[in-house]
């Protein structure tokens, strides 16, 4: 979840300077700007980020030339504002905890640049060295498959990766029926890349109705 406030802005370009007020939003990859002044800016063309008293002071690198601006969030905020944009997000094998020493055991066909850029290093073919299933799933029949595959292992966490939105051929509301019924319980989601998302569950895990220690990322 991204962080919200309204507030009052200045933006300088040269000699130019435009004020007013805007609904400033702070997402994982972008600072958007919306109303009386609209910007939507990537956080890598950011520079010169500092909390300036209850300013959040930067610098945009705008295709039109760099901009000055200043964003009046008040002292807590613009100090919580500026250590965000500081911090790197992180990685996509990081928030599905693979790693060297965490390797993942994959069902399905990796299609996706992102994704596969994730495992790249970081997957097994031996079941009792996998700390984590990821299975890619783009329909109900591969998603019975998976099911099925992952019956047979013995590490109790699946990733359930699948297309996002309403166009999907197969919804998040159809994968965590079919989880559920077969007694997963789902604990963190995240996305995956612009096309898929991921939700995590674990085999045999606490009573349906609750949650382990539910998170976006």
């Amino acid at each position: 979840m991204g962080l919200e406030s309204v507030c009052e802005v200045r933006i300088r370009r040269g000699s130019a300077l435009e004020e007013g007020e805007a609904r400033a939003l702070l997402e994982s990859t972008e600072l958007i700007l919306r109303g009386g002044l609209r910007r939507r800016m990537v956080l890598s063309a950011l520079s010169g980020v500092q909390a300036v008293g209850e300013e959040l002071r930067l610098t945009y690198a705008a295709p039109a030339g760099a901009e000055q601006m200043s964003l009046l969030l008040g002292a807590p905020l613009a100090a919580k504002w500026a250590l965000k944009i500081q911090t790197p997000p992180p990685s996509l094998a990081h928030k599905l905890g693979i790693g060297p020493a965490a390797k993942a055991f994959v069902i399905g066909r990796v299609d996706d640049d992102v994704l596969a850029t994730a495992l790249q290093g970081h997957t097994t073919h031996s079941d009792d060295q996998a700390a984590v299933v990821v299975a890619v799933m783009h329909s109900e029949a591969e998603l019975q498959a998976a099911m099925a595959a992952h019956a047979a292992l013995a590490c109790p966490l699946l990733w359930a990766v699948h297309p996002k939105g309403r166009a999907s051929t197969l919804t998040d509301a159809a994968v965590r029926a079919a989880l559920r019924g077969a007694g997963y319980r789902d604990n963190k989601t995240t996305a995956v890349s612009e096309v898929l998302t991921a939700t995590r569950y674990r085999r045999g895990g606490v009573p349906a109705g609750t949650r382990e220690s539910s998170s976006i990322a």
